[in-house]
Formats: structure tokens, sequence, C-alpha cells
């Protein structure tokens, strides 16, 4: 059985895929910047989808200390546990 956080991460990934118009193969251990080659820009526009999809506001503070795909979804679980 897949865990919230790999499914967050599934989301992720097609949610990046559909912004940068390519696909991408996403894992937790994905560096946003440097392995998905996304610029804060792109980032930007990838949260805002998410936003949408999880129903849920993601404070740009929070996303400073983001690295990772893995961070990414730990922030939208965190979001969605307290919502």
């Amino acid at each position: 059985m897949e865990s919230v956080t790999d499914l967050t991460v599934r989301q992720i990934g097609k949610t990046a895929s559909a912004v940068m118009q390519r696909p991408l193969e996403v894992s937790a251990e994905s560096d946003i910047g440097r392995d998905l080659g996304v610029d804060s820009l792109t980032l930007m526009n990838i949260v805002m989808d998410l936003e949408d999809v999880f129903e849920l506001s993601i404070p740009l503070d929070r996303l400073a200390d983001v690295e990772t795909v893995g961070d990414l979804a730990n922030l939208v679980n965190e979001l969605r546990a307290k919502a």
C-alpha cells in the first residue's frame, strides 16, 4: 500500500510534468532545482497548481526550506493535516 507521502510525491510529479510540459521522473529524493530543472518562476506555477489540487495555501516563507520533492510532499501533507 502506498503511503500518503508516496501519493503526494506522485501528484507533485504529475503537476510538475504538466507545468513544464515534459515528462519528469520524480522521486522523493529528486532535487527540485538540480534534478528537475525547475527555476523559481516554474516552482511558483507548480505550487499554485498544487494549491488547487490539494485545496490549501502554501506559505511562501515555508518554500525556502524546500529542496527536494520529498520536502515539498512533507510540507503539503503537514498543511493538509492542519486544514
